[in-house]
């Protein structure tokens, strides 16, 4: 059996800077998920493994890890910040050794978001060897399992959902790893794209629906997980799949192994990847997202009655929304909020004066596109609209005669229990408030959204199958594809049993 002893183990302790107490609270945008990304039979694959989370940053920025593996002991680092901060040293690269990795962008959905114990992967010694995980999703069943392993005598030592498929591994009674993971992921519900690290094998799957994308590439020879396509990119693999709903794919020396286990469901996948978490120049589905981004502002464009004179987007996400708007529209588009990508984290205590300036860390009107215009302001989704609102009152403020917001999305009106950290529903702007209220509080002259057959046709769909819609759309329909038997939470009495101040 091989070796499976933990060594460089690095906890790293967040600077004050990175405590969310002192950032500005200036964004009501729902939260990334996570990003998973792996390396099988590569030299250099740590290295792999942090270009490919550089260019998944955007899906999580809380904290990051990384384990790897030479066949005989593990290596792992997990740390609070963003990649290019704690995988840049050439001596924390020189202690993840081996030729295959995995690691994982963390955007906390479940569990605890300052404890070190809730950074993945996550590792765990079985009587198998040594296990490495790492998973975007939610898992809606995760409290039930997680009571009934703790009946039976498991000890957890995390508070993510994630940690209950390791448990199920290890009391599988099936002989292979494959096998006990298939066994594993039988008993849960819900989202999830996870890649897993043995010493000699790598596994990616996906839930039966879909939900959550995973890409396979290759590499000279190595083969490549990820969530995304832009993660191939940058280390120039080449695409070789999307996982499918329900698959799982088993990677070592013998070959490439492909399973599709579980009894077959309707695809789900989550339509506002295509809205808003996917970079643009991702692929998906088979379909590149910026044309599709562009497709959403053309879709919504169609029938615009308003007298507009200058197409503005929110920057970033609403630009390829707004190009395809401004196409439709025959109406100019121009650069009328100025974002500041250098804005970083702030040391100003945030008072209320301040959180109000807060968006003005982020953007600024510029006064000559919008100055005694009509302004079509176009974003790619409305949560709280808190943070909109005060865009809308900057670009009135540069001297706007009219605003009128246009959203690339239907109206938000459910909490998302497969990944998404989303508000309470009574926090949602559309939940609680039809559209002239909605147009009131946002204090605009008016304001539309794209209809939930727009956006199917964007993706070009004739409509959506009300009877069996094509993609998971419950943030905008309610109509969830898996009913969440707990929401995925973890038990709430241990979420903050693990201290912060670790070294």
């Amino acid at each position: 059996m091989h070796q499976s002893i933990m060594l460089e183990t690095r906890f790293i302790t967040p600077d004050i800077s990175q405590d969310n107490r002192l950032m500005p609270t200036f964004s009501d945008k729902p939260k990334e998920e996570c990003a998973v990304f792996g390396v099988f039979n590569a030299v250099d694959s740590a290295a792999h493994c942090v270009l490919g989370l550089h260019a998944l940053q955007h899906r999580g920025q809380e904290a990051s890890g990384i384990v790897s593996t030479d066949g005989n002991q593990f290596y792992q680092r997990l740390a609070f910040g963003r990649v290019g901060d704690q995988f840049s040293s050439d001596t924390v690269m020189a202690n993840l050794k081996g030729s295959s990795a995995i690691g994982h962008n963390r955007y906390s959905t479940s569990g605890s978001k300052h404890s070190y114990s809730n950074i993945q992967p996550i590792f765990a010694e079985l009587n198998c060897g040594g296990v490495a995980l790492a998973h975007n999703g939610n898992l809606t069943n995760a409290l039930s399992i997680r009571d009934g392993l703790v009946d039976q005598g498991c000890i957890f030592r995390t508070s993510m959902d994630s940690e209950v498929v390791l448990h199920l591994i290890a009391v599988s009674k099936k002989r292979s790893f494959q096998n006990r993971l298939i066994d594993a992921l039988e008993q849960i519900d819900g989202a999830y794209a996870m890649v897993l690290l043995t010493a000699d094998t790598m596994i990616g799957a996906r839930d039966p629906m879909g939900i959550r994308p995973l890409i396979l590439g290759s590499l000279d020879g190595a083969f490549i997980f990820a969530s995304e396509t832009c993660a191939l990119d940058i280390i120039g693999a080449h695409f070789v799949k999307e996982v499918g709903p329900g698959e799982v794919v088993t990677i070592n020396q013998a070959g490439v192994n492909s399973l599709s286990p579980f009894t077959p469901a309707h695809p789900k996948f989550c339509i506002f990847e295509f809205v808003y978490f996917s970079r643009p120049d991702s692929y998906l589905q088979s379909q590149q997202l910026y044309d599709v981004r562009k497709q959403m502002g053309r879709e919504l464009a169609k029938g615009e009655d308003q007298g507009i004179d200058v197409v503005v987007a929110v920057p970033d996400s609403g630009v390829p929304a707004a190009l395809g708007f401004a196409e439709e529209a025959k109406k100019p588009f121009d650069l009328g909020i100025i974002r500041n990508h250098y804005m970083g984290r702030t040391f100003i205590e945030p008072t209320d004066e301040i959180r109000h300036l807060g968006v003005k860390l982020k953007h600024n009107a510029n006064k000559s596109v919008v100055e005694n215009r009509s302004v079509a302001l176009l974003d790619d989704s409305l949560v709280r609209g808190t943070t909109l609102r005060k865009v809308v009152e900057m670009v009135r403020s540069a001297g706007a005669r009219e605003i009128h917001v246009r959203i690339s999305s239907p109206e938000w009106i459910a909490s998302c229990f497969y990944g998404i950290d989303t508000p309470e529903q009574s926090e949602l702007l559309a939940s609680s408030r039809n559209l002239a209220e909605m147009t009131r509080f946002l204090d605009v002259d008016s304001l539309k959204f794209l209809p939930i057959d727009g956006l199917y046709r964007a993706l070009g769909e004739k409509s959506r199958n009300n009877d069996c819609p094509q993609y998971c759309d419950a943030c905008f329909t309610g109509d969830y594809p898996v009913k969440p038997a707990d929401n995925g939470l973890a038990n709430p009495h241990i979420l903050n049993t693990i201290s912060t101040t670790e070294d």
